[in-house]
């Protein structure tokens, strides 16, 4: 499958796997210069790419970068990013520092990786009833610890 990706800033870089099994892709901060997550804070970081996927059946998701998480506490702010396969705009990353120290961003650093999937595109139909299984309306802790 080719994915097509557009630079729109020239200091953009394109996505690229760290290895030849990484999943994801690895997303840089398209910024001029360095910006501060304080504790608590949210910002919204520009990547300066923008993605054609090839069909509707896959879509773009976008997900933290596990050291980043893991030794500071900067996540993706959404949880995960969902890029339709229709946008053509700037990917931008949201992230939440979750920790009570400042995190500062630097020019090209990696910020997030983004992965390709396959998307199913059901028919809905609606129902009066669903049928019954052993779970039922079991929900959250209903299987156990």
């Amino acid at each position: 499958m080719d994915i097509k990706i557009q630079k729109l800033k020239e200091n953009a870089i394109i996505p690229t796997r760290a290895t030849d099994g990484s999943a994801g892709m690895d997303l840089h901060a398209c910024i001029d210069s360095p910006v501060t997550i304080e504790a608590g804070q949210r910002v919204t970081v520009p990547t300066g790419i923008a993605v054609a996927l090839p069909s509707n059946q896959y879509g773009l998701f976008i997900f933290a970068r596990s050291g980043l998480g893991i030794k500071y506490g900067i996540a993706l702010s959404n949880g995960v990013g969902v890029v339709d396969s229709d946008y053509r705009g700037e990917i931008c990353v949201s992230l939440q520092n979750s920790s009570d120290k400042s995190y500062t961003i630097a020019p090209n650093d990696r910020i997030a990786q983004m992965v390709v999937i396959p998307v199913c595109m059901p028919n809905i139909t609606e129902v009066t009833a669903l049928d019954d299984t052993a779970r039922s309306t079991g929900g959250f802790g209903s299987t156990g610890k």
